[in-house]
């Protein structure tokens, strides 16, 4: 033990000169640095505690070197090894004290002035034990001198001298000094953690402003502080890309560079967890003398050995409750930065990723369950080093009681229980690895269902769909029960290890015939109960490890996967009139499948000039998209070079991505404000009118995915941002296809001739009437590229694709001309006013007159949690007929324990006379006993878990399929997933054995008090005054940590939105090369979350400091009593029985307020998911009582009477007053302007929205009389924007799998698809990505309308069903529809005027009214007719011929490629 103390003194001696030594050349390398300027700031009435600082080191200085001289003077030339280290050191420590001038003192010296403070306390306490009450030390140990005893108030002074200011130094000093900043930023000032002292870090103070705040008012954003800047995500994403750096980049390992990350910190960390496991065990290593001396006092001896005694157990708590309270707290702070570094390093990667983009339902759960379990592993990491220390400290113990032998029984029967542990935590493993799976998997089924919800209720499909998920669960269900019930397994042997091995142990004694005392045996059952602990969380620690393991592995794999996938960036140097530089290469989409049997495209080599028009027009599936991506080099090259873009580029895809955020913010993207410019291109892309509209003009909120947005206001805000970023190079795909005639022209005119006159621009488009303004076409087919040239020299090719595209474009305008030629009317433009070039909104026309906030903060309950919540929840399986029966297990566990430990206490005086026999059976009884009623409790506890989550779950998806469509336009998907993924991950794993462990853990405290209060009554009231202190204190902590609790789940969903929503625009993000600004928005929504967590953490801590110093403070005053008792009053077997569990009150005191404060925020998770439990429903989807013929409707009649809708009773009415009659088996076409209500009649008729007046009536059937699937079951849509789901072509076709094999195929033909369908071996198997992302729109359009054919319904509705789909095929289309649908009754919503000219009857509406209704050769007869005025601009558009003169060298070659090639399976 001496030589151990004089080694730390060397230590820390070396340190010491080494950090003189570099502090040294530091300054002297500023100094000679002219640029750095240092300066010193000292706080005022720092000076006055340096000076006291100063003194006492100079004093033990001289003290040590003093009391040294003395030694030799007397004792020759023998000096004591110890007053030359203690010299040397503290001289050394002095100089260090003086050479710093900053107002921190240096990490190192702090910690040699507490750890000479802890070593000092020890030897004098040693002292004092040994020389009170002369009692003979077992072995020899060292003992304070005089210099120790005077040095150790200069210490303490020392340690109490370092409060004012920061004397430890922040984590970032540590780890990464290469990354600080010299400008701090603001939010660093507002850290109250940072700038308090150590005894504000020690006692938690600086929560108190949080705490006077949250009993004032309810706790927002704002009120938090931020984390410190340690635990900021630039900080610890910097640091762990420079610990990555530093591998090999090819093959590097996110947990190696994690540790390296962390290391210091837990190093650090891992002092305060040893100091604690050390002052744990004090006192069972002390408990033999308190018991041996309540045993040999007399009344008239003296109690100044057992006082000494007594506070010895009290300073030991003391410290033990202080070093665990920093020990849990920073190791919290340390899972907070590596949640912070893992989020911040899968967003880079899922942003960075091309071709193929991860799936949502994935990412959520990496970031949901992996990053949170392995910052979670933090807590636990000491758990793998700590618990072989704690064994060994129990056999030391055990070992000075018992002796050898029984020691060596108990170590062999623990590592017996470990070993026979092992296959269980396999399983273990294996069983979350599986759950895992299956969670991912019903999580990519929820994201996507949720993003497809309204086409899913428009075909009635929900309850097939949620069976689907329902399945998944259950799968995922299966997993989780063999996962508890294996993990009761591992609960029931860990608690009845102790009872094993305390058998075996006294067992050993029995037949060794070892002396047993009461003192030696309560010391024994002591250290086996504080070894209870460890033994208990090895369980937890186990199934953590293995749980981290399968995280950490995941993440790896995902980053290592995707590392793959990145393409390198081509470098682009600048060229004088070259714009995009194209090679001759092949690419495909499915680079790795066995099943493609051709690459995507097939291009050739060209040059693009500066300043040129290029247009790409072909058929659907073509390759037009394919083409545009390979030139953003979004698609995997699979020979040939790469494409070369001079100059910034901008992207406007065809599926339109929008921003959650303001329609400015989604304009301008980043860019700075030019309100000029910013005024011409919202003129130019029609936005004008959109905005004016608008109650909050364009800082109206878009909501997610752009969903209280039309087709066309979303394409035409996409559009405005590529304008808005003034790039060189403008790629447009298919920009047109969602807007009608009127603002195609403008959008065309106004920006691609007028503001991009100057830029080079690449659009594809489906319109051939664009085609003659373009410098350069190019026509593709099957991949490659079959013309190009001028627009006059390929129409003068009569073979060639585009004559026969143009050929099938006159064909349609045939329809319209000729019952225009039959009625004489003129053809001549129309002028048009902004109201004109606005299309139809597709959504809610009033949903965006108010800000949406809802679309970005949840909201939020306030207050407790309510009792119903924790009464449903107790209550869900078996109607809460278990619970009372867990509870009767715990309680029999509980006192079955009590009564063994008493028996063998009491049964080993030699005066009861118990034989040995007698004593080890009546002890293996009653442990037998408890053990049983541990393993029902824990098998109980794990039916009663997946019973629970799993009839919380079902509730929750029932309510959220059965909600409304204006729900989920309101509600964030990321808001529902977040429940589903975290709240019910909590939920099956975590909550029950929370709720059960506060249940347990107030069942042994009682029962403790219950024995303290029996052996002395005084205890009682004192526990009285203790409980009424902590519950005042529990009531002051709850408000804020409530509060807290629920912002933490809160701020998780923006997070999980913004990886979702940059997911889905990384194309567009990457075009735009704002990857900086959304990763710097992704680290600040990180550190709002971070500052949420780090603080709700610091509340408990705050709470638990304090009432643990309560219930030391009674047990100390309990030991009082007990030495001041007479021996007559008290059995000492019995008092020594209540002070071996006394020991462990403040443990379990500290258990129960941790648990309450878990409890409290966890049972927040099933709030969540009980408020998305109680959403309001549609109507019923089946009324038994009112149910349609199975053949109805039979004639296909619709009767609209006095139709009135509006969305809410608060918005103006949309339909006012609709009178009309859609005949049976009669085509009508439905068109109007802007807001005129087209879309709310379709959502009117399939009862997405109900009336507010009048009726419609079906074949004589009021369909709000009937249930909603009987209703949309009948009915068919095509909606504008095509779904498609995850899994084949088969389960897309036919979801509720109807038909056969023939009947799709028959579909498939008619619909065109049949090509397609063949070129992939797997033909109707062929995998179909998560949204279709693997087909083109336009494909998709076709495949949705083969899905509406093979229904056969009675009632078809049209919702610009081909938009995206060239003409020629459109036709075709056409002609299909007209064929299938010759019995049925066709409504079409549309842009084209082709589409519904040929219709039977035309409805026009305008303001929510009829304003026109009639057969279309009819109304064409008015030449005012608003219908003659839609066809008069169609036809002027369409064949104006103003042909531009190509300029000189737009294209300066052009090679064409015979071979052959396909598109299938790709976006374009």
């Amino acid at each position: 033990m001496d030589i151990l103390l004089e080694v730390v003194k060397g230590a820390f001696f070396l340190v010491l000169l080494t950090w003189v030594l570099l502090d040294i050349l530091k300054r002297r390398r500023l100094e000679n640095d002219c640029e750095i300027h240092l300066e010193y700031r000292v706080v005022r009435g720092f000076e006055l505690f340096r000076i006291i600082t100063l003194l006492s080191n100079v004093t033990i200085s001289v003290l040590y070197m003093g009391f040294g001289a003395y030694v030799y003077w007397n004792h020759g030339l023998v000096v004591s090894l110890s007053s030359v280290c203690s010299a040397a050191t503290w001289v050394m420590a002095t100089v260090v004290a003086i050479y710093s001038k900053n107002t921190s003192w240096p990490l190192v010296l702090v910690l040699w002035w507490v750890s000479f403070f802890i070593f000092d306390a020890i030897l004098v306490s040693i002292y004092l034990i040994h020389h009170l009450d002369s009692v003979k030390l077992l072995y020899r140990l060292p003992e304070a001198s005089i210099v120790d005893v005077a040095s150790l108030p200069l210490s303490a002074l020392l340690c109490l001298n370092t409060l004012p200011v920061k004397c430890f130094m922040n984590a970032r000093d540590l780890e990464h000094p290469l990354l600080q900043k010299r400008d701090e930023d603001s939010s660093r000032g507002n850290s109250t953690f940072t700038n308090t002292g150590i005894w504000g870090k020690l006692t938690f103070l600086w929560l108190n402003p949080l705490f006077k705040k949250g009993r004032v008012e309810k706790l927002q954003l704002h009120h938090i502080p931020s984390v410190p800047q340690s635990e900021t995500a630039e900080n610890a994403s910097a640091l762990l890309e420079q610990c990555i750096s530093m591998q090999k980049k090819e093959a590097y390992s996110v947990p190696k560079a994690l540790s390296h990350a962390v290391c210091k910190s837990l190093a650090l960390n891992a002092i305060f967890a040893g100091l604690n496991t050390t002052a744990s065990y004090i006192g069972p290593l002390l408990i033999t003398n308190f018991v041996n001396f309540l045993s040999d006092k007399h009344d008239n001896s003296s109690h100044n050995y057992g006082l000494m005694l007594a506070f010895i157990f009290f300073f030991a708590k003391t410290v033990e409750s202080l070093t665990q309270r920093q020990w849990y707290f920073g190791a919290q702070r340390i899972g907070i930065r590596v949640r912070a570094a893992l989020t911040v390093l899968i967003y880079e990667k899922s942003l960075s990723i091309k071709f193929v983009g991860p799936s949502n339902g994935k990412i959520t759960n990496l970031i949901n369950v992996d990053v949170e379990r392995i910052g979670d592993f933090c807590w636990h990491i000491h758990g793998v080093w700590l618990l072989p220390l704690q064994v060994f400290l129990a056999l030391f113990i055990l070992y000075r009681n018992l002796g050898a032998a029984p020691s060596i029984a108990a170590l062999l029967t623990t590592v017996l229980v470990m070993v026979s542990n092992t296959p269980l935590a396999r399983r273990q493993e294996r069983l979350h690895s599986k759950i895992m799976e299956s969670k991912d998997s019903r999580i990519k089924a929820t994201s996507e269902i949720l993003k497809s919800m309204r086409v899913l209720k428009l075909h009635s499909w929900e309850s097939k769909f949620q069976k689907k998920l329902t399945d998944l669960r259950e799968i995922e269900r299966n997993w989780l029960k063999r996962y508890l019930y294996t993990s009761s397994a591992i609960a029931f042997l860990f608690w009845a290890s102790p009872t094993l091995v305390s058998v075996v142990t006294f067992g050993i004694c029995i037949l060794l015939n070892t002396s047993l005392t009461s003192a030696k045996v309560l010391a024994a059952l002591a250290t086996f109960r504080i070894l209870q602990e460890p033994i208990y969380n090895l369980p937890e620690l186990l199934s953590m490890v293995a749980q981290t393991k399968v995280s950490i592995h995941r993440i790896q794999e995902f980053v290592g996967k995707e590392d793959q996938q990145k393409s390198i960036p081509n470098p682009t140097p600048e060229a004088s009139d070259v714009a995009v530089e194209i090679e001759t290469g092949e690419y495909a989409w499915e680079t790795s499948s066995q099943n493609l049997k051709k690459p995507t495209i097939k291009i050739t080599e060209m040059k693009i000039l500066k300043g040129c028009k290029i247009a790409v027009c072909g058929s659907v599936g073509s390759g037009k998209s394919s083409l545009l991506c390979s030139i953003l080099g979004e698609i995997p090259r699979i020979s040939g070079e790469a494409i070369k873009v001079f100059g910034k580029k901008a992207y406007v895809p065809q599926r339109a991505w929008i921003q959650t955020g303001t329609i400015r913010e989604n304009v301008l993207f980043g860019q700075h404000m030019n309100k000029a410019f910013y005024e011409d291109v919202l003129n130019a892309c029609a936005l004008n009118q959109d905005i004016e509209m608008w109650a909050e003009g364009d800082m109206t909120m878009a909501g997610e995915r752009g969903t209280n947005l039309s087709g066309g206001q979303k394409q035409r805000i996409q559009l405005a941002r590529a304008v808005y970023s003034n790039s060189d190079v403008y790629i447009l795909d298919d920009p047109f296809s969602a807007v009608d005639a009127h603002t195609g022209t403008h959008l065309f005119k106004k920006c691609l001739m007028e503001l991009l006159a100057q830029k080079t621009v690449i659009y594809a488009t489906h319109q051939l009437e664009f085609l003659n303004d373009a410098d350069f076409v190019l026509v593709m087919k099957d991949g490659i590229i079959v013309q190009s040239g001028k627009y006059e020299d390929l129409i003068a090719d009569h073979t060639g694709e585009l004559v026969r595209q143009i050929t099938a474009h006159r064909k349609s305008l045939d329809q319209v001309k000729q019952p225009q030629e039959d009625n004489s009317l003129t053809v001549q433009p129309c002028h048009l006013n902004q109201n004109e070039v606005t299309e139809e909104k597709h959504r809610e026309p009033t949903c965006c007159t108010k800000t949406l906030d809802s679309c970005n903060e949840e909201e939020a309950q306030t207050g407790r949690v309510k009792f119903s919540v924790y009464s449903t929840f107790v209550s869900s399986a078996y109607k809460g007929a278990l619970v009372p029966v867990i509870l009767l297990c715990q309680v029999l566990f509980q006192w079955l324990q009590m009564a063994s430990n008493f028996w063998i206490a009491w049964a080993t005086e030699e005066k009861h006379n118990v034989n040995r026999e007698q004593l080890i059976v009546v002890f293996i009884l009653l442990s037998g006993g408890s053990s049983t009623f541990v393993l029902g409790r824990a098998v109980l506890l794990a039916t009663i878990a997946v019973e629970t989550a799993q009839r919380l779950f079902l509730g929750m998806i029932r309510s959220v399929f059965r909600a409304p469509i204006s729900f989920f336009d309101s509600t964030p998907s990321s808001r529902i997933l977040n429940r589903s993924s975290t709240d019910q991950s909590t939920l099956d794993t975590d909550i029950p054995y929370r709720l059960a462990g506060l249940a347990f853990a107030l069942i042994q405290l009682l029962s403790i008090i219950i024995l303290m209060s029996w052996v002395a009554w005084q205890v009682f009231l004192l526990f009285l005054a203790i409980l009424g202190i902590s519950i005042w204190y529990q009531a002051y902590y709850i408000s804020t940590a409530r509060e807290l609790a629920r912002m933490v789940g809160i701020r998780k969903a923006p997070i999980l939105h913004h990886f979702s929503e940059s997911v889905m625009g990384a194309a567009t993000i990457r075009c735009f090369n704002q990857e900086d600004r959304f990763l710097e928005k992704c680290k600040n929504l990180v550190d709002d979350y971070s500052r949420v967590v780090f603080h709700n953490f610091g509340t408990m801590e705050w709470l638990s400091v304090r009432t643990n110093f309560l219930f030391n403070l009674v047990f100390f005053l309990v030991l009082i009593i007990l030495v001041s008792l007479p021996r007559s009053a008290i059995d000492p077997s019995l008092a020594g029985l209540v002070a071996t569990y006394g020991l462990n009150l403040n443990v379990l005191q500290a258990w129960v307020i941790w648990n309450l404060c878990n409890v409290a925020n966890k049972m927040i998770s099933v709030e969540r998911i009980l408020q998305f439990t109680n959403i309001s429903s549609e109507a019923p989807l089946v009324i038994d009582n009112c149910r349609p013929q199975r053949e109805w409707p039979t004639e296909g009649k619709i009767e609209l009477e006095n139709l009135q809708v509006r969305y809410t009773p608060a918005l103006p009415m949309v339909l006012k007053g609709i009178t009309c009659t859609f005949p049976g088996e009669k085509k009508i076409g439905v068109v109007g302007r802007t807001g005129s209500g087209k879309s709310t009649l379709i959502q009117a008729l399939f009862r997405v929205v109900e009336p507010c007046g009048g009726r419609v009536l079906i074949d004589a059937v009021d369909i709000s009389t009937i249930g909603l699937e009987d209703l949309r079951s009948r009915l068919a849509i095509i909606p504008q924007d095509p779904t498609l789901f995850q899994g084949t072509m088969r389960t897309n076709l036919d979801p509720l799998q109807e038909h056969t094999d023939e009947e799709i195929w028959k579909v498939v033909s008619k619909c065109r698809l049949t090509d397609l369908v063949r070129q992939d071996q797997r033909l109707l198997d062929a995998p179909v990505a998560e949204d279709g992302e693997n087909w083109s729109v336009g494909q998709r359009q076709l495949v949705c309308l083969a899905r509406v054919l093979l229904k056969k319904r009675r009632i078809l509705v049209l919702d610009e069903a081909t938009a995206s789909i060239d003409t020629a095929t459109d036709n075709v289309i056409q002609e299909t529809i007209r064929e299938e649908t010759s019995g049925c009754t066709v409504i079409t919503v549309a842009h084209r005027i082709p589409t519904v000219i040929d219709n039977d009857l035309v409805l026009v509406l305008d303001e929510g009214k009829v304003i026109e209704y009639d057969r279309p050769r009819k109304l064409l007869q008015d030449n005012s007719s608003s219908f003659s005025k839609l066809v008069a601009e169609f036809l002027w558009r369409s064949s104006k011929g103003n042909h531009r003169t190509l300029p000189r060298g737009v294209v300066s070659s052009v090679k064409e490629s015979s071979t052959e090639s396909s598109s299938n399976h790709n976006p374009g």
